[in-house]
């Protein structure tokens, strides 16, 4: 994938990484690709969600899905990354695993031409399978972001 360790210095840089991973991704048999972004608030989840979006064609405008929990984009190229739907949820304000059930993860799981991008996979770990990708974030001083690639939770 990305390798253990990977540094960026703004949005663009962050724009490019995503872009790099993202293609380097392919559909799972068994369910939807769900990827766990962790990291303290500002460490660059969204930024590295807006990335991925612009990777898969996605023109909207990507903001966290903090109030509404999740977003969901149609992906205009199908062919090129086999994906169909870009899911974004932040689960910030959740407290466990269930209180995903009202807005259908369970369904959203099983489809595997959906690609999901989990904020705050700690909060709903409950609910989740053990092969997620894991993507860890973080900050280390003037706007300097640090990616960890598939780190252990």
């Amino acid at each position: 994938m990305l390798g253990m360790d990977r540094h960026t210095k703004n949005a663009d840089e962050m724009w490019e990484l995503a872009r790099e991973w993202v293609m380097g991704l392919s559909l799972k048999a068994d369910g939807a690709t769900v990827v766990g972004l962790s990291g303290e608030l500002g460490a660059g989840k969204t930024t590295f969600v807006q990335g991925v979006a612009r990777a898969l064609g996605i023109k909207a405008h990507i903001t966290s899905p903090t109030f509404v929990l999740m977003k969901k984009y149609q992906i205009p190229k199908v062919a090129e990354a086999g994906f169909r739907t870009l899911l974004h949820i932040d689960a910030y304000r959740l407290d466990k695993g269930a209180d995903m059930v009202p807005f259908g993860f369970d369904m959203i799981a099983r489809e595997p031409s959906n690609l999901v991008m989990l904020e705050w996979p700690e909060r709903v770990k409950d609910a989740l399978s053990n092969d997620i990708t894991s993507l860890a974030f973080s900050v280390e001083g003037e706007g300097r972001r640090v990616l960890l690639d598939n780190y252990n939770q």
